[in-house]
């Protein structure tokens, strides 16, 4: 079940970042890559998911990460969250897109 959350995040991110699957999960720090990836991990971890699930999930799709490379991506997002208040309405609602 898991999995088709995550799946469904991946769907909305790219859309949201104009990138392709190919792009998003090759090893490539494209900016727009890196922040599209780190908005994963945080919808990720706020839905709850374990970071191991995301992770495996990644590398499920060609990307292996570490774990506390997920972790920083994820406070990433939280500082720019603060920072910047758009993403609060972005996260919103991609997170009421997704209903599994």
């Amino acid at each position: 079940m898991k999995e088709d959350v995550f799946n469904a995040y991946v769907d909305k991110v790219l859309a949201l970042f104009k990138i392709t699957r190919e792009e998003f999960f090759a090893k490539d720090k494209r900016r727009d890559l890196v922040d599209a990836r780190q908005l994963l991990y945080f919808l990720c971890s706020n839905r709850p998911m374990r970071i191991r699930y995301i992770q495996e999930y990644m590398k499920t799709n060609g990307y292996e990460i570490s774990h506390s490379s997920i972790i920083h991506g994820i406070d990433q997002i939280r500082n720019r969250i603060e920072e910047d208040k758009d993403y609060v309405h972005i996260i919103k609602d991609i997170e009421r897109c997704i209903i599994l």
